[in-house]
């Protein structure tokens, strides 16, 4: 069962008259196979703690400890776009990035997660020759395939049609039911976050996390259900409360 624990995050960018406060007095933990959302208006530093969790960035001061049974947690990464290697077909997209990409059990594990993108038949293809939804499936699995303890997703389906995303939004809710990873995820749209979250971290301009959200609907939520436009309205009017724009 993988842990987060945050511990006064800070995170400072530049020096002097130049400097910019990212995140200040982070505190925060995440237990278990639970979805977790974080949203704020552009510029609160959703994105910059994602990348100090997976390692990308370092913190100013504070702590951050990810764990999985006492030890260092396996982290996964999706990114707003797919980043495939153009020139590998996607089947070896996913091998690249798997500890022993020669084996048997390494292709066997990329194909159970290209099957659970509905892109079992697509491992021979080009990048090239594949849509960009369908790109960012195979970017998803690729993230699945290395079976990460702990995922980090950063506006995965902001660049998507609203169609192609929320059907990424169906087949993303059910890998993480049948995985039961523990999972953040960025997103500037309040209503995915509803959709699809246990909870919702509410961030402010400066880095402030002004409200932590327990989501408690039942699995599947549909954007038409009314108990999910209620719960996104009263996400918003959090929004309202705390002066932020939701962006």
């Amino acid at each position: 069962m993988a842990q987060i624990k945050i511990d006064n995050l800070r995170k400072e960018f530049g020096v002097g008259d130049d400097k910019v406060v990212a995140l200040q007095n982070v505190n925060l933990e995440i237990e278990g196979d639970v979805f977790v959302s974080i949203v704020g208006p552009s510029g609160c530093g959703k994105s910059t703690l994602l990348n100090i969790l997976s390692g990308i960035e370092t913190p100013s001061s504070g702590k951050v400890e990810i764990t999985q049974d006492r030890h260092d947690a396996n982290p996964g990464y999706v990114f707003q776009a797919a980043r495939l290697l153009p020139w590998r077909t996607v089947m070896d997209n996913l091998l690249f990035v798997q500890k022993d990409p020669d084996s048997e059990e390494a292709r066997a594990r990329c194909q159970k997660y290209l099957d659970m993108v509905h892109l079992g038949d697509k491992g021979d293809k080009y990048p090239g020759e594949l849509s960009g939804g369908m790109q960012q499936r195979v970017g998803i699995a690729r993230a699945f395939a290395v079976e990460p303890d702990v995922l980090f997703m950063d506006e995965p389906f902001s660049h998507l049609d609203a169609i192609t995303a929320r059907s990424l939004r169906r087949e993303l809710h059910e890998m993480w039911a049948a995985t039961g990873k523990t999972i953040l995820f960025v997103t500037h749209d309040v209503g995915e976050a509803v959709e699809l979250s246990n909870r919702i971290l509410v961030f402010a301009k400066g880095g402030k996390l002004e409200d932590d959200i327990n989501v408690e609907l039942p699995f599947p939520r549909d954007a038409a259900n009314e108990e999910v436009a209620v719960a996104k309205a009263q996400v918003l009017k959090k929004f309202e409360d705390l002066d932020l724009v939701a962006t």
